[in-house]
């Protein structure tokens, strides 16, 4: 169901999107009982994660911190602004602050991304592995990891670099899939111990 209105959206409406789909400048004020992101102009309630997804988010969060150079930041669940009917949440991205007003920047622009990371949950497997990586790609993002839990409780990161005439990626040519380490040196020079992040 649609609305015509153009105005924001309200805590009454905002389920119903007008034909065009929602703006983020519509929705961004909105107080939602629950985590969201807008895909194509429609409010999409973010899944509930459980402990060894957050562990294993921070966890790489916290190493890409510790080995970052100038001039990239680090940050977790911050909305990335695609356009202004897209604005995902990856779990940790990798962005160049320069001529970003922290002040006033309610999403990170995609073209500021270096790297986004989404640790996949039961409830984000096709969002993971086709949707969100095809977007970031058709905004020029350089990198993507795909961190997946396998059967043994073991971490595999997929680690996918950028075509850029194709604006689509392809698996990293030395390693593709990181077992027990992830060891690469885009966006910079990085070692986890992938082990270590859910060894609790």
């Amino acid at each position: 169901m649609t609305t015509p209105q153009q105005g924001p959206a309200t805590e009454d409406t905002w389920m119903f999107p007008p034909a065009e789909g929602w703006t983020f400048d519509q929705v961004k004020h909105l107080e939602l009982p629950f985590d969201w992101e807008l895909v194509d102009g429609v409010i999409v309630a973010r899944g509930q994660t459980n402990v060894w997804h957050n562990e294993v988010r921070d966890g790489l969060a916290d190493a890409l911190k510790a080995a970052r150079v100038q001039p990239y930041r680090v940050l977790t669940e911050q909305c990335v602004m695609v356009d202004g009917h897209n604005t995902p949440k990856p779990d940790v991205i990798v962005y160049d602050p320069r001529k970003l007003n922290f002040f006033e920047a309610e999403c990170i622009p995609a073209e500021k991304l270096a790297l986004a990371v989404e640790v996949v949950s039961p409830g984000s497997r096709q969002d993971d592995r086709v949707r969100k990586p095809a977007q970031f790609a058709a905004n020029k993002v350089p990198c993507y990891w795909r961190v997946e839990l396998d059967r043994d409780h073991q971490l595999a990161v997929h680690e996918y670099w950028l075509n850029a005439d194709t604006r689509s990626y392809f698996p990293a040519p030395m390693h593709p899939v990181h077992h027990g380490k992830l060891i690469t040196e885009v966006p910079f020079p990085v070692e986890i111990d992938l082990e270590a992040l859910v060894g609790f």
